[in-house]
């Protein structure tokens, strides 16, 4: 792990992560309900505002580094192996991977319908049949009851991933939320990872994302809904990671930047 602002972040990629998620599987330890991210600037800056957020993020095992921008700054500190796990490319890789053992999926997110599609997604483009339930939660906060109906529906299903489509940082409470109604080997939050799948959004081109401007491309596609999100984030991004390299610098010397 190498830490990018307040959060502790992924230092590897996508394919040991992959590894990792299904060893822990079929190893067949006790269910205990490991909370994965996927976290980029949108999630790290949010942490550094919302003080209930961050603790939530350091109870998570695996934040994987979402964006460009959060890789850079972790191989600048030392992670040379660090690279991006981009939520979409890591649910696909995982649904690919486990297409043939038996690790059982439930989908939990998107508008009504979505999960549905999904499923149906992952059955033709990735020749996963072993998805087993779905859920479209409301665009509200869930009651105990219902959070409580929603466990025992995804501790019937079998399930030994449930995967949080939904967005930052609303996925990663509600994952933090569904744990204690759970009994699952892991719950993964990967933001627009169902959209993406189903094709009701598009995305960056790969060269796009290499360069760190997916999130310029998404502002293109959706401006009404993430202007003000990336008129934020983009510049404290920048802004906080310059000022932390430039104390983690001068503290080698017993000397800190007071900003």
């Amino acid at each position: 792990m190498v830490r990018v602002l307040d959060v502790e972040v992924y230092s590897f990629d996508i394919d040991k992560a992959v590894v990792e998620v299904e060893d822990t599987i079929l190893s067949g330890i006790s269910p205990d309900n490991r909370l994965i991210s996927a976290t980029g600037a949108h999630g790290i800056i949010t942490a550094r505002k919302d003080k209930q957020f961050r603790e939530i993020l350091t109870q998570f095992c695996i934040n994987l580094p979402d964006g460009m921008p959060g890789v850079w700054v972790g191989r600048m500190k030392g992670a040379k192996e660090m690279k991006r796990c981009y939520g979409p490319e890591f649910f696909r890789s995982l649904l690919l991977s486990s297409a043939g053992k038996p690790i059982q999926h439930f989908f939990c997110g998107g508008k009504e319908g979505v999960a549905d599609e999904l499923k149906a997604a992952c059955e033709t483009k990735f020749g996963n049949q072993n998805i087993v339930g779905t859920f479209c939660p409301p665009f509200r906060n869930l009651s105990d009851e219902e959070m409580q109906s929603l466990g025992t529906q995804i501790n019937n299903s079998g399930a030994d991933i449930v995967w949080i489509g939904l967005s930052t940082p609303k996925q990663e409470k509600f994952a933090f939320r569904l744990k204690e109604f759970t009994k699952v080997n892991f719950i993964i939050t990967v933001g627009a990872a169902f959209d993406f799948h189903t094709d009701n959004v598009k995305q960056a081109p790969a060269w796009v994302q290499k360069i760190g401007m997916e999130w310029f491309f998404r502002l293109l596609m959706e401006p009404k809904r993430l202007y003000k999100r990336y008129l934020e984030i983009v510049p404290l991004f920048i802004w906080y990671n310059i000022k932390d390299l430039c104390n983690n610098y001068f503290l080698k010397s017993k000397k800190k930047v007071i900003i």
